[in-house]
């Protein structure tokens, strides 16, 4: 027997109580055992719990709570069944409203860390935040075929587990896409190569209803429609192939194969259509074309109220150029070019760049370029940074923008606005800015996924003034 096995051998089969003191940055109760720290899901503050061991670590130990005791004022009943057992959520026992002040603890925790400021006189922004149910667009199902569970299984995978949680609905996928969960599982189940499909990938874009256009009901103005994108690792049988098509027709959707090896994803339904999805930026008459494969933010809601934030905090004027860097399809950067002389976005990826450009076209905007550049390398030499920028923009992924913040800085912009889905490296890349000469004004987080803990913030800097 393995060292490992032995280890989950010498797990305490006893539950033990647990007074909760705080939350870790990922949302577990931290509580202590003989001086030991212990995590603990589904726990929050100030509770106190009894709870079943998971792991035991060196440092740290594992576990999950098994009974509340004592349960904080922020506890709620999850609106989802399966909450304590599905990982594609981890607070949804918590309050909405304190999960993202949660998020705003940990967002200025991390600040005060990297920078050693105090933040007494920063801006805290308003908190944004937008529907917490049935709000996500892009997602990737698991798929297994377990046949003691009566077929196929379709959905996120369990906490500490690798098997796929025995679901037939959910409550953070938009409707259209949770009510296909279980038509889903009946349709794979069926299939002749059904042990040959791993995944599926689901993108979710909009469709304008013409009766509703009018500008007062814009909010109200859109339909959703839905790509399923199935990697299959063996060829469809031409039977699989048909009720494949038969699926698509049924419940309206565009449906897209991903073989293995090299091949393309490519649309089969409805075929005489574009591969395309798009969204709806109204505030700013846009819309932004994209491929289910494409990134794209999962929240509509909370992206276009983020966009709206982002160029306020800019304060863009006629004669601004600006600078988008990780502009992906132009999220933000064909919204500022409604309201500036020039705007220049970059990205990393070739295809983004194609989509900007094609998105530009689409919008007949003129006062846009894009540029392919690993941003992840020195850019002083490239074409675009020789511009003279006096704002600038800055979405970078979870790895932040390190290796690049000292090269922006140089390009000595009045203003930067930072977007960040990591406050940890957010708050290493401020850090940096500040040492470089810019102030820190204000700072917030947006509920990106609600009842997870991942963290979506926005920070805002002023270059300081010389002498």
């Amino acid at each position: 027997m393995s060292r490992r096995r032995q280890g989950r051998g010498r797990l305490p089969s006893e539950p033990v109580i647990l007074d909760i003191t705080s939350l870790s940055h990922e949302g577990r109760g931290v509580a202590h055992i003989e001086g030991k720290v212990a995590f603990v899901d589904g726990a929050l503050a100030d509770e106190q719990v009894s709870a079943s061991y998971v792991r035991r670590r060196g440092r740290f130990d594992e576990l999950k709570t098994a009974t509340v005791l004592s349960p904080s004022p922020l506890r709620v009943t999850p609106p989802c069944g399966y909450a304590g057992l599905c990982g594609g959520c981890s607070l949804q026992h918590m309050d909405v409203n304190g999960q993202i002040e949660f998020k705003q603890s940990v967002l200025l925790e991390q600040l005060r860390h990297a920078t050693g400021l105090e933040l007494d006189n920063l801006e805290i922004l308003p908190k944004l935040q937008d529907a917490t149910e049935h709000y996500r667009r892009k997602a990737r199902l698991a798929i297994r075929v377990v046949n003691k569970k009566g077929g196929a299984l379709v959905g996120f995978r369990e906490k500490y587990s690798s098997f796929i949680t025995d679901m037939s609905d959910c409550k953070v996928l938009v409707k259209e896409v949770a009510e296909l969960i279980q038509p889903l599982r009946v349709l794979i189940t069926e299939l002749r190569s059904s042990h040959s499909v791993p995944q599926i990938e689901v993108a979710v874009g909009e469709v304008l209803d013409q009766s509703k256009h009018e500008k007062t009901q814009l909010a109200q103005a859109y339909q959703h429609r839905v790509a399923l994108v199935f990697r299959h690792l063996q060829p469809f049988t031409e039977s699989d192939n048909t009720a494949l098509l038969g699926f698509a027709q049924k419940h309206e959707i565009d449906l897209y194969l991903q073989p293995a090896g090299n091949a393309s994803v490519h649309k089969i339904f409805p075929a005489d259509t574009a591969e395309r999805l798009q969204y709806f930026l109204p505030e700013f008459d846009l819309q932004l074309n994209f491929h289910p494969m494409d990134f794209t933010q999962v929240n509509a809601g909370i992206n276009r109220k983020i966009i709206s934030r982002a160029l306020e905090l800019l304060e863009l004027e006629k004669e601004d150029t600006v600078l988008d860097l990780f502009c992906g399809l132009g999220n933000f950067t064909l919204a500022i070019a409604r309201q500036v002389r020039q705007v220049v976005g970059v990205e990393g990826s070739e295809e983004m760049v194609a989509r900007g450009f094609e998105n530009a076209t689409l919008n007949r905007i003129a006062n846009v370029q894009f540029y392919a550049a690993d941003l992840f390398q020195s850019i002083h030499a490239k074409e675009w940074s020789q511009l003279k920028y006096n704002k600038i923009l800055l979405d970078p992924p979870r790895s932040g923008a390190i290796e690049i913040i000292a090269e922006i800085a140089k390009l000595q912009a009045e203003k930067i606005v930072y977007i960040s889905c990591n406050p940890a490296t957010l708050a290493r890349d401020s850090a940096e800015l500040i040492k470089a000469g810019y102030k820190l004004r204000a700072t917030g987080v947006m509920d990106m996924f609600p009842h997870t803990t991942h963290v979506e913030s926005m920070a805002v800097f002023q270059l300081g003034k010389k002498g």
